[in-house]
């Protein structure tokens, strides 16, 4: 699917609800499938963030515990077009409580081979295209009282010299610096709003809505994901612990306006 904006100036392609192309004046935004890095270019991260192999693959809730494996299972579902414009789509999943899903990570890199959650949820995936941004909104549906973590998990292409800068909280963050926070990532805690600052191209400026913190992390120098995520949750504290969680109040709204400048 391709969203234009009415400028006709920037363009979008999404796949199955992932969004793989954010084109302005023909400049592309977006890290490239089968470049260096990652395998992917988005996907979003529910209900849990983080691993979960050190607590054999199982997360407590008021329900008892369930099977997750690492950033959780709504990865392992897929996206349905509820409805589309010119410039604007939104995407559904649907998960029944209970249900079983297969694991796409077994048996390579996980001994778990079902998913399990024991509420029921609808996640919404909306995207909007104006002339000056792309703004993408997460509606999630779900049992009041429900346990949850979200991080959306986009990447960003580098020009791979390493000179980019992330700025946040007054702080400038390099490459480098990202690199060495290794699979755990790099956390940017208690801002709603971001930037990438390259050497030549498009700037990023990323601001956010109901998020609160950031993870940064590329195993690349081509590459960057800049992670809006509700809680970080590597904290050297107790593995997943109830507070890094939501409570769901039924209807929860989430929004990442991506803004180059």
């Amino acid at each position: 699917m391709i969203l234009i904006s009415e400028d006709k100036n920037s363009k979008v392609t999404i796949e199955k609800g992932e969004l793989v192309s954010y084109l302005v004046n023909n400049e592309e935004l977006i890290h490239q499938k089968g470049n260096p890095g990652w395998r992917n270019s988005d996907t979003e991260m529910f209900p849990i963030i983080g691993p979960t192999e050190a607590l054999n693959f199982t997360v407590a809730t008021p329900k008892g515990n369930y099977n997750q494996d690492q950033h959780g299972l709504l990865r392992e579902l897929q996206y349905a077009l509820e409805s589309n414009t010119e410039n604007s789509c939104v995407f559904v999943k649907k998960y029944a409580a209970y249900t079983a899903v297969e694991n796409s990570k077994y048996p390579e890199k996980s001994t778990v081979r079902l998913l399990s959650w024991p509420y029921s949820f609808t996640f919404k995936k909306s995207y909007q295209l104006s002339n000056a941004n792309l703004k993408i909104t997460f509606e999630i549906k779900a049992e009041k009282g429900m346990p949850f973590m979200l991080g959306y998990h986009p990447a960003f292409m580098l020009n791979g010299n390493l000179d980019e800068l992330v700025v946040a909280n007054k702080q400038q963050i390099s490459i480098p610096e990202i690199q060495k926070g290794g699979d755990t990532a790099y956390p940017v805690l208690n801002t709603a709003e971001i930037s990438l600052v390259k050497k030549t191209g498009s700037n990023i400026n990323i601001k956010t809505k109901g998020f609160h913190n950031f993870m940064l992390w590329t195993p690349a120098s081509n590459m960057l994901c800049i992670e809006p995520i509700t809680a970080y949750p590597y904290t050297g504290g107790e593995m997943l612990s109830k507070d890094l969680f939501n409570t769901s109040n039924g209807l929860d709204i989430f929004e990442v306006e991506i803004i180059p400048f």
